[in-house]
């Protein structure tokens, strides 16, 4: 088994540079691997750092200290002190993220938004665009909402297009951040079977959910983020 990622001994802290400095420690010696074809999800209670570990694996914080191992092929990168560039690199090729929200240029179609990540990949315009089709349907986003842009979208909506922008394209490394926060029973049944097919697929998941049962069927491990709180390190 592939081990797709390593935290070892990660640490951040937030400055609040409008308040004179203060330094707020977040996680402390965070060190915790992720295999291909296993998910793992982060547990504990709200401000424990969770979200801000994802966001450190994606690049979107500063990793303050210890280093952010993902296996690329053949190669091993520290995402903690990769080049900007690199991170974009990353980002296209190898690690995927569903957030909480849907940020997308205004007035592009639900279905370009959703097969854009395919399409960077290198995958022709109109079998990315099937693809996302197939993945709208099945996550119940009407047809006639396809070729309308997702702003307008209800929050249910937006989500789902958000699931299927996600888990389009073959990233060896897939993070979820409530990914059913916003779903109905039948919606969050279909999370669970994609995330059941990517698992079979060798793909690593790190994930937060607050879904009991959703948790329970999906995640093959927990780790309480708890003992990486930096108040206790």
């Amino acid at each position: 088994m592939t081990v797709r990622l390593y935290l070892n001994s990660v640490g951040k802290t937030f400055t609040m540079h409008l308040q004179g400095g203060i330094e707020i420690p977040v996680v402390a010696n965070a060190d915790f691997s992720v295999d291909s074809g296993e998910c793992v999800v982060l547990g504990g209670p709200s401000g424990a750092g969770k979200s801000s570990i994802l966001k450190m694996i994606y690049g979107n914080y500063r990793c303050d200290a210890g280093q952010i191992l993902v296996t690329v092929g053949d190669r091993i990168v520290n995402v903690a002190e990769a080049a900007p560039r690199d991170i974009l690199s990353l980002r296209h090729n190898t690690i995927g993220y569903v957030s909480q929200f849907l940020r997308v240029i205004p007035r592009v179609p639900a279905a370009e938004v959703v097969a854009e990540p395919l399409m960077a990949q290198g995958t022709a315009q109109d079998v990315a665009l099937r693809k996302a089709r197939l993945l709208l349907a099945r996550l119940n986003v009407p047809e006639r909402l396809w070729d309308l842009p997702p702003a307008t979208f209800s929050g249910g909506e937006q989500q789902r297009v958000n699931i299927a922008r996600g888990f389009i394209a073959p990233y060896p490394l897939l993070l979820l951040d409530e990914p059913t926060a916003s779903l109905d029973a039948a919606n969050r049944r279909v999370v669970i079977e994609l995330v059941e097919e990517k698992k079979a697929e060798g793909v690593a998941m790190l994930g937060i959910l607050h879904d009991q049962d959703v948790r329970d069927e999906i995640a093959d491990r927990i780790i309480d983020v708890t003992r990486f709180h930096a108040e206790a390190a």
